[in-house]
Parts: C-alpha cells; structure tokens; sequence
C-alpha cells in the first residue's frame, strides 16, 4: 500500500462519519505521517473532536482525551508515581499523555505550567515524571483545539509552544448543503458520540506507517525546492508587516509536508505547487504581525500569501 492509496482509503472511510472539512483531514494525515502535530482552532460543533476519533478508529490507534480546565495541573496529564501500601513500593499511575492520539481539548483554558508540560511529549516523544524517563508509544499524535471567539479565562500559547505544532488548522463552519446532510445523517440515527453508528472500517496498523513514511522519506527534493523553502522562511524574517518571521522549524515542516503531499498525490519528487500549497496553516500560527500591521487590517495569512508572491518561483 502506497501514501496515495492509504489516504484515499482513510479519506474515502471517514467521510462515513464526517461530511466535508476534507482538508482538516487531509492536513491531519500529513501530521500523522510526518510525526508532527496540528492545532485546530474553530467555534464548538465543527466536528473537531469526531474528526479526532475517527482517525484514531481508522488506524486502530489508542485515543485519549484531555479537557484542559484552568484547575489541570501537569501531574494530570503525564501522570505521577503512587505509593501501594500492600506491596511497600512506588508504581507510575500513567495520565492520558500516554496514548497514541492525544485531543488535548481548549488547550488555552490551562495555565502556563500545565501547557508546558506538553511541550517535551511533543518535542521529545517522552515525558520525564520525578527523574525518570518514560517514552511515548508510535504513532503519537497530538491534536489541540482552542476557541477563537471566546477568550475569557483563557491563557495564549507561548510562542515555543505554537512552533511546536506543524500546522494550525482553522475549522469554519459547514455551508448550508454540508450542515442539510449532516442533519440527514443524525435523522438516519448517525450519532457522533457512538462511532459504530457510522459502521467505520479501520484501514490502517499503526504497524503500516513505517512502510508510508519510509515511502515519504525516499521523495526527491532538488535544490531549487531547497533553495525555495529556505527563501520563503527568509522573506517572513525579512517582512515589514512582520515583528517576527518564520523558524528553521517552519522551512522544516515545509519540506516535510511537500514531501508528504506529494506522495500524496501519487509523485516520488517535490514541485513548487507542493510546497505553496499548504503554507499557510505551517506559518499563520509561528509568525507576529507588528501592530500597525494589524491596524491596517492584515492578518497572518494574507501577509504570507504576499511573501509567496514576491519569492521567484524555481523552473
């Protein structure tokens, strides 16, 4: 099984369970093959955390949920060692970190600290509970999703943290013919709360990533898409409109990405459209418009869209 069959495949089943929102999914799967991770931002009711399940489901993957409250301390979500008092000894109580996809849910209503303490699970794939290092299992997928409309009690991801997501996703709500069929799903008996009503087929073992992602691996880049990637991150630094520019991080998750959508779309080398064409949800999350900028009503991804514009295109 090759890249483009598999997510045709994964695509093609999850539609039994969620009608559109195709490139939320499309950008899911490429995080999951390039091990990175996605922050989903959208009002409550987009199917953000059925879309999180259903993957889960289709590669029979272990799913866990965190619901991030302002209360949440780090010991919640990485776990903490217990004394038993019938055997005399410490054992780890492991928390919900230790699943392979995560829904770390309004990841902004918890603090600073709580935050924090995901940031060595997704950078490092392990957590460190009183000394000791415990790893995560493979595949290890997280998924946050945060409310852009309410922002009362809530706490704004650091800058370290945001960088740490390979994409930020917006969800929009569904037209009027998407949002008719979904209410012809729940009025056949479909409910979201119980996937077995959507009578979902698992695709994929966590087992068959390697072999796709081995797949990804061997993809050709040229030094021209080299030469682009690194031009597009070096014109963010260098915009007027910006206070701060993309990271190396940010030119890494282009290749990756590139690489995977062009496996994707059934070709072993990188061309430029792959590397335009998801550049927007890599950087609207890693790069700072200046204030003036904002005042004249710019955003993250129209000032990208200007960037690319401006960066010669490689022949």
């Amino acid at each position: 099984m090759n890249v483009q069959l598999a997510t045709t495949m994964l695509l093609t089943e999850a539609a039994k369970a969620i009608v559109g929102q195709q490139d939320v999914l499309q950008q899911m799967i490429i995080a999951l093959l390039v091990r990175g991770h996605i922050l989903l931002e959208g009002v409550p009711g987009t199917a953000k955390t059925l879309a999180a399940k259903t993957l889960a489901h289709l590669i029979r993957a272990e799913f866990k949920r965190i619901q991030f409250t302002p209360d949440l301390m780090p010991s919640d979500i990485v776990g903490t060692q217990v004394y038993d008092v019938t055997t005399g000894k410490f054992y780890l109580k492991r928390g919900p970190i230790f699943g392979s996809i995560i829904l770390a849910d309004e990841i902004n209503r918890a603090p600073a600290k709580t935050q924090a303490a995901l940031l060595e699970a997704m950078e490092e794939r392990q957590v460190t509970i009183e000394g000791e290092r415990y790893a995560l299992p493979e595949p290890f997928l997280v998924i946050a999703t945060q409310n852009p409309v309410e922002y009362e009690g809530t706490y704004p991801l650091p800058e370290a943290q945001l960088d740490r997501f390979l994409f930020k996703t917006l969800v929009a709500a569904p037209p009027p013919s998407i949002e008719e069929e979904i209410l012809r799903r729940y009025h056949a008996g479909f409910d979201a709360h119980q996937l077995a009503t959507a009578h979902l087929t698992p695709m994929l073992a966590p087992a068959d990533l390697v072999a796709l992602r081995a797949e990804i691996n061997a993809i050709t880049v040229e030094e021209g898409i080299i030469h682009y990637i690194a031009a597009i991150t070096a014109q963010s630094r260098a915009a007027s409109d910006l206070a701060l520019g993309g990271s190396p991080r940010a030119s890494i998750a282009m290749l990756l990405v590139a690489k995977a959508w062009a496996a994707m779309q059934g070709r072993a080398f990188v061309i430029p459209d792959d590397v335009k064409s998801l550049v927007l949800p890599i950087f609207r999350h890693r790069i700072l418009l200046k204030p003036e900028a904002e005042i004249e009503g710019l955003n993250a991804d129209s000032v990208m869209q200007r960037i690319l514009a401006a960066v010669e295109v490689p022949r």
